[in-house]
Parts: C-alpha cells; sequence; structure tokens
C-alpha cells in the first residue's frame, strides 16, 4: 500500500511574527523536497477541516472556547512570549487535526500502510488547558483518542522524538494507562519536563538527553528504553510526533542528530508497527528549524515509510 501525505495551502498563512523560528518557510522547505521524483508515488491528500467536536478529546470546551476567541480579525496576537495566532490560525489548526484524524482513519481503513502529516502550528506542547511551545491543539493526542473512540483501538502509543519534550502530551495522558507515551528530547532544555522518573502510571517513558549527545547515545536510548517499552505495549497504532529539531543543524537545540538517525528511528518504528498494529504508523510533524536540516530529514523519514 502507499504512504499517504496530507498538507493544505492554509498552513502557509498562520503567521507568527518575524525572525520567529516556527515559519511558512518550513513548509515550503519541505513541500520542495517532496517534490524530488523520488516522492513520484507519494499519495497526496488536501487535509480536510476536523469536526471541531474532536478538539475535546483532548482538551475542556473552554480551553477550545478560548483559542477561538483569541483568533483576530488582521494582525498577529500574542498567546504568550512563544506563541500566536493570525486571522488563518483557526483553520490551520482544524485542519492540522482533520489531517491526523484522516490519516488515521486511512490506516485502520486499509487505504495506507503510514501517513505523513504535514502540517502547522504543531502540538505536543498544547496541555490540556494550555497553549503554549508554538502549539494550539495536542494533534497526537487528540489522534489517539480518535483511534480509540472511532476505531476500537485499546492501545495506541506515541513516540515523540523531537528534541524538547512534549509536555503537552504527557499531561494529557499522565494516568491513562491505555496511551504509551515515550520520548527523546534534550534536557535541560525547554520546556523543563522530561525526566526519567515522570512515568505516569507506567505509561510515560521518558528519556532526556545530555546536550552535545550524538546519534549513538541517540540510538541507545531508544534500544534501551523506547523500543522495550513498544515492545512490551503492543501497541495498535503508532503515531509519531515527528519533530526535526534534533537534527545537527538546529539553532534551538544541541543535538547533533543526523539525517541517517531519523532513517533509523523510523525504520525501528516501522518494524514495531509491523509486529503488533499491523503495519499501522501515523507521522504528525512538529518541530525543526533549520530548513536544511528539517528538509533533509524529512526526505529521509518519508523515505524510509514509502519503503515500509
Amino acid at each position: 500500500m502507499a504512504t499517504k501525505l496530507y498538507t493544505h495551502p492554509v498552513f502557509l498563512e498562520h503567521l507568527t511574527p518575524p525572525s520567529h523560528p516556527e515559519r511558512p518557510d518550513r513548509l515550503r522547505a519541505i513541500e520542495r523536497v517532496l517534490e524530488e521524483d523520488a516522492f513520484a508515488d507519494l499519495v497526496r491528500v488536501e487535509a480536510p477541516e476536523a469536526d471541531e467536536q474532536a478538539l475535546t478529546y483532548a482538551h475542556p470546551e473552554r480551553h477550545v472556547d478560548k483559542i477561538r476567541a483569541a483568533i483576530p480579525e488582521t494582525g498577529i496576537r500574542s498567546i504568550d512570549a512563544d506563541t500566536s495566532v493570525s486571522p488563518k490560525s483557526w483553520e490551520a489548526a482544524i485542519r492540522a487535526v482533520g489531517a491526523a484524524n484522516s490519516a488515521v482513519d486511512d490506516v485502520f481503513g486499509g487505504k495506507a500502510d503510514n501517513v505523513f502529516v504535514a502540517a502547522r502550528p504543531p502540538g505536543h506542547h498544547a496541555e490540556k488547558t494550555t497553549a503554549m511551545g508554538f502549539c494550539l491543539f495536542n494533534t497526537a493526542a487528540i489522534a489517539a483518542r480518535h483511534a480509540q473512540k472511532k476505531h476500537g483501538a485499546e492501545r495506541v502509543a506515541i513516540v515523540d522524538w523531537d528534541v524538547h519534550h512534549g509536555n503537552g502530551t504527557q499531561d494529557i495522558f499522565w494516568d491513562d494507562p491505555s496511551v504509551l507515551y515515550c520520548s527523546t528530547h534534550q534536557m535541560p532544555l525547554y520546556p523543563g519536563t522530561g525526566a526519567r522518573d515522570e512515568t505516569g502510571v507506567g505509561n510515560i517513558v521518558n528519556a532526556p538527553l545530555s546536550p552535545r549527545t550524538g546519534s549513538d547515545l541517540f540510538r541507545e536510548a531508544f534500544r534501551a528504553r523506547v523500543l522495550p517499552a513498544l515492545d512490551n505495549f503492543a501497541p495498535d497504532l503508532i503515531i509519531i510526533s515527528a519533530g526535526f529539531d534534533a537534527h545537527h543543524r538546529d539553532p534551538l537545540a544541541e543535538i547533533y542528530l543526523t539525517e541517517e538517525d531519523f532513517d533509523w528511528a523510523t525504520g525501528q518504528l516501522l518494524d514495531r508497527a509491523g509486529k503488533s498494529a499491523g503495519n499501522r504508523l501515523v507521522s504528525l510533524l512538529e518541530g525543526g528549524y533549520d530548513l536544511e536540516g528539517l528538509s533533509s530529514s524529512v526526505a529521509a523519514h518519508v523515505s524510509r515509510m514509502m519503503r515500509g
């Protein structure tokens, strides 16, 4: 079966202040690399709008209403020092969720083995009641709940290799044993969470990495902590919070991974999806702020997904 790609032009219209790292050019760089001949067989689909009720799978209605009310008619409005919204941000966020949920439908419905969602804003820092870290709604968390509610998934695993810890995903699933959350991330670094002893009800597996960590220690953390947790959990679906800011070129952190590391990690997760999840794997773009490092890493990641 083919690998699918969901994206949409409105993701370019979620505007951030000048010099902000989470900028539309990120998606333009990804679009350019995925137009190369190597990706001709990628099935491309426009991201649909989600049913807004899906937002309440991970957030209370008051949070949803607060974000909706914050959207300005013109210009850019700050939610906090890092996070802002513009007139098209609501549609972008709704389509990011819609794409993730449709990707889940695709892998459960036999329309694709795996799917990559190139969307913005990202999601993994959004806590139950707090938008932060460039994120408005927690797309990965909503997609996991969608898999449970619509497709009867009993166990969903979210693997987060963004260089920043996904505090939002951890917050949402802290006491829920039906969702496994595994994260590799630099520590210390924003947002300050993700210590090894943060374990929820045994469903949170953090593998913090020291600054200046390279390929060997990243892969060791994956082999020692993430992969055994997945093997024990035997998920029905794997969702990747696919941030590419652990690339050595990225300006916001000090982890020195290469494209080959993202290829390798993707292959490891595809193997696990094949063992317990009927190959079902959905990857959602999170961070990655150096355009060259981002585009080459996404190319390696999607190419590995297409090889199955």
